[in-house]
């Protein structure tokens, strides 16, 4: 018993030490700051103190627009107008046609001042003085540059990029009618749509989109001024069409962008699926169509696409241009090689593309001519053929072999940032309910 009211008695002392000391402190600090604030208040006066203070971060933080100080300038905002030109802008700001002249002239290389947008914003720096002629004239030709006409003491003329953030952002959704629709419902950029339909080109067919459909995407999104002004790279991407489930991770192994499925196999095949961007298959590839013109059933070995005249083609791979000519039936035609096994031919063209001639080489993705209806044609479209080991074969069922896929030396790597990629894309989610069939979300 003793025993243990000697142990309560050393413990309820070392309680009160440990109050002691913490009152001492405490009275230790209290004293050493109220002695320093009273020195200050008998050295310094409060009020001069505090303007002293303001004064010193004035002179050190100016004012900044478009890294020029504007602290002794006049600052004029304002957008061109319609048929307003660079002159009449300045001669308002006391800026002689001489000086205006040499502007135009410096900034020829830079950016063409007989180019001004209307609605675009400009911004003049006006000296503060009796004259207030114009120091800087700043022009945004679009929402991630701009443009710097310097008027003090010598003409000079400089194009910047603006500060380019990036975020994170995500859109997801069940498609009821078409995927442009579904996505553009959900505000999604149309670059967004066609940055997609490219990541998935070999896995699904976009010409046969369903209903039920679903997608989900993570990307990039380019912010300048708190404003949306476009989008960078999708990062990761899922895509489940007729029931079977599609995932597009992006990886860069030195190759530049590249998208790959969870078993690091490339999802970029030798060949682009369609030479035209989401036109309508008029007629497919058979052995027995009536023709339009001919009114009689022949073979049809090819794939027409219908689109309106003037239509971009692109070459669905790399290789060398064989023939590039006008035939009567063909009308003007490309004929690529590719390889030693696969050519491809582009028919009723309205004409080529710049350089597209016999010998030219071509890449994947490339202009090559515009579609048309030339020959035996009865409207614009484009009649697309596909080759294998010199045998026409039907270019939308054709099995080609994929690109490369991750090296060993990145499979790890690959490894951690797919998993982390296919939780985030997981974790998204969307409703079946036709008036929200997306979710749009911002990961700052």
């Amino acid at each position: 018993m003793r025993d243990f009211l000697r142990i309560q008695d050393m413990k309820s002392i070392g309680i009160r030490g440990y109050f002691l000391v913490l009152i001492l402190t405490g009275g230790i600090i209290f004293y050493l700051v109220h002695k320093n604030k009273t020195q200050l208040s008998n050295n310094i006066p409060s009020d001069t103190l505090a303007i002293e203070m303001v004064d010193t971060l004035k002179t050190t933080t100016p004012k900044l627009m478009y890294g020029i100080n504007v602290d002794s300038l006049e600052v004029i905002e304002n957008t061109i107008r319609p048929n307003q030109f660079l002159g009449e802008i300045l001669s308002k700001h006391h800026v002689t046609d001489q000086e205006i002249h040499e502007l135009s002239q410096k900034s020829k290389h830079v950016y063409d001042v007989r180019k001004l947008v209307s609605r675009r914003k400009y911004v003049i720096l006006c000296a503060m003085d009796s004259l207030r002629k114009a120091q800087y004239l700043i022009y945004e030709p679009n929402k991630t540059e701009y443009v710097v006409y310097k008027l003090k003491d010598s003409i000079e003329v400089f194009k910047h990029q603006k500060q380019i953030d990036t975020l994170n952002s995500q859109v997801a959704g069940i498609i009821e009618s078409s995927l442009w629709e579904t996505m553009s419902d959900a505000g999604a950029d149309p670059i967004l749509i066609h940055t997609l339909s490219e990541v998935f080109a070999w896995q699904v067919d976009f010409y046969r989109i369903q209903k039920g459909d679903k997608f989900k995407v993570i990307y990039e999104e380019l912010i300048v001024d708190n404003e949306s002004v476009g989008i960078g790279k999708i990062l990761g991407a899922y895509f489940n069409h007729f029931g079977e489930d599609y995932y597009g991770i992006y990886f860069d192994q030195g190759n530049g962008i590249s998208y790959f499925d969870e078993k690091g196999e490339s999802l970029q095949k030798q060949f682009l699926k369609a030479p035209l961007r989401f036109k309508r298959i008029s007629s497919r590839y058979t052995r027995r169509r009536y023709h339009p013109v001919l009114r009689r059933y022949r073979s049809h070995l090819g794939t027409d696409y219908a689109a309106p005249t003037g239509t971009p083609i692109r070459s669905v791979g790399d290789g060398i241009v064989e023939e590039a000519r006008y035939a009567k039936y063909n009308g003007r035609y490309v004929k690529i090689r590719h390889n030693s096994v696969y050519t491809t031919q582009y028919l009723h063209m309205s004409g080529f593309a710049k350089g597209i001639k016999r010998g030219a080489k071509v890449t994947q993705g490339q202009i090559i001519g515009y579609v048309g209806s030339t020959g035996l044609a009865n409207g614009p479209h484009l009649c697309f053929r596909f080759w294998k080991n010199g045998q026409q074969v039907n270019a939308l069922k054709i099995e080609l072999p994929p690109s490369e896929p991750i090296k060993e030396e990145f499979k790890y790597e690959y490894e951690l940032i797919k998993e982390e990629m296919i939780r985030k894309l997981n974790k998204i989610r969307y409703t079946d309910r036709q008036k929200e069939t997306f979710a749009t979300v911002k990961e700052y």
